[in-house]
């Protein structure tokens, strides 16, 4: 079919077709493109399990010749509110010079599975976790303050518990005390759970005085 007056005539050899004038127009090929640099990346930002204006004590490491924690989930035989299922109580073992070590464990884990700071109280039965020896330097107002304001893990002795506020998950590390002492806090610590009991320990011990 012959071509119109009209009809721009597209030539065998060159790619494209002519614009109106009857000009080809040149093939467009890409330029590489140098490579643009970009911004160095900075040091990543260090995670923290929660905003502290203080700084934090020194942590030990955990212990490794504590054994391999065994937890062992059972009913708790305790009384509890008409309506409310009974807490748990896991019973992890530990000694009485790894039991605060193996409840910060405890409490990364809880962490780790989702469970908000504010969610977890911490007693022990010996000497005082190094984080309320810490926050105790700053007064006893100061201190209680901070279980008040329920915004972070709480800290306390197992012989304060009636002070303190009920949270869904408590970490009871036994790192001392008498059978006594540990006897009464065990009821003290489940009297302030929700859900969950957590008891660092010698287990022969424990179910004993459970």
């Amino acid at each position: 079919m012959p071509h119109s007056s009209e009809e721009p005539k597209i030539h065998p050899n060159v790619p494209g077709p002519r614009n109106m004038t009857g000009t080809a127009r040149a093939p467009q090929v890409p330029r590489p493109s140098a490579p643009v640099p970009g911004p160095r990346p900075g040091p990543r930002p260090t995670q923290q399990r929660a905003d502290r204006s203080r700084p934090a004590p020194g942590r030990p490491a955990p212990a490794r010749n504590a054994g391999p924690s065994r937890p062992a989930e059972e009913a708790a035989d305790a009384k509890a509110d008409p309506g409310k299922a009974a807490p748990q109580i896991q019973l992890v073992e530990a000694t009485d010079t790894t039991a605060v070590e193996v409840a910060d464990e405890a409490v990364d884990r809880l962490l780790d599975e989702g469970r908000s700071p504010a969610d977890v109280l911490v007693f022990t039965t010996g000497e005082q976790h190094p984080w309320a020896q810490h926050e105790l330097t700053f007064g006893e107002d100061a201190y209680w303050r901070q279980q008040a304001e329920g915004d972070d893990v709480f800290y306390a002795h197992a012989s304060a518990a009636e002070r303190t506020t009920g949270r869904p998950v408590v970490v009871l590390a036994v790192n001392g005390g008498t059978d006594e002492q540990a006897a009464r806090a065990l009821p003290a610590a489940l009297a302030r759970t929700g859900s969950r009991l957590i008891v660092c320990g010698d287990p022969g011990r424990l179910r004993t005085l459970l």
